[in-house]
């Protein structure tokens, strides 16, 4: 039985399909490997060897990949949730009420994305709190934690655009008083030091789309959070992948 399902296996990995897929031979050695990754649009992402050190669970604590899941699991629960609403100031709260009390499961969706979001901030703070005690970010990957701190903003943007969606109390005024805070932004803040701008034209009225929060905050929260920040976090975070593999791969005990 062990042999006819080897057979098996064997002529599935010779046929042409998978040798359409695979430009090199089938994986079976370590050098087979090694052209497999650097031949994939994908797998040439990661690095083709990994010290063994290097993925121990108690190093690393898989935060990165964490993070990275719940970046996934955010994207594809929010696409769902398109479906099922309108960026105005008239259906906003009506739709989110409708997720959650009319659409079958659209509570366990709909917190699935909220819960994500606030796993995600957590996950990628450790991440980079991990990286800071284990010395990840010294020579030769100083470039890769600027990076990896760029990507953190955009967490943390991601959390505060989307918090204006639901158009309830909280989130109106919680908008209200970070977007106020703009205004004290140097040099961009109408009321911040050495302002060059007034209030028609500062940090806070390009935030809100204008002086108040209103159908025009919505829609422009709207188009960062949905199209916007996912986007360019997705292009830093593909480049934080192969700057990894580019800096030595994964970093580990000396």
């Amino acid at each position: 039985m062990r042999a006819f399902l080897s057979r098996i296996l064997d002529g599935v990995l010779r046929s042409q399909f998978v040798r359409s897929i695979y430009k090199t031979q089938w994986p079976v050695n370590r050098r087979m490997r090694m052209l497999t990754v650097l031949g994939s649009c994908l797998l040439h992402l990661h690095p083709t060897r990994i010290p063994r050190s290097a993925v121990r669970v108690c190093f690393t604590w898989c935060l990165g990949g964490l993070s990275f899941f719940l970046f996934v699991l955010l994207t594809i629960t929010g696409i769902l949730l398109m479906f099922y609403y309108r960026p105005t100031v008239a259906h906003a709260y009506a739709d989110m009420k409708y997720l959650e009390f009319d659409v079958p499961f659209g509570i366990l969706l709909r917190n699935l994305h909220r819960w994500g979001a606030h796993a995600m901030v957590i996950t990628v703070m450790l991440h980079m709190f991990r990286v800071f005690l284990t010395g990840s970010y010294k020579p030769p990957r100083q470039f890769n934690w600027v990076v990896g701190v760029a990507l953190l903003v955009l967490t943390l943007l991601l959390s505060f655009t989307g918090y204006l969606l639901p158009w309830d109390q909280l989130s109106m005024w919680a908008i209200t008083v970070g977007t106020n805070m703009a205004k004290a932004t140097p040099f961009l803040g109408a009321e911040g030091p050495f302002s060059l701008v007034d209030e028609t034209s500062d940090a806070r009225f390009l935030l809100l789309g204008g002086r108040f929060v209103g159908q025009a905050a919505l829609l422009r929260f709207y188009v960062w959070h949905c199209i916007g920040l996912p986007f360019i976090a997705a292009c830093i975070m593909a480049f934080h992948f192969w700057r990894v593999r580019k800096d030595g791969g994964i970093s580990h005990p000396l």
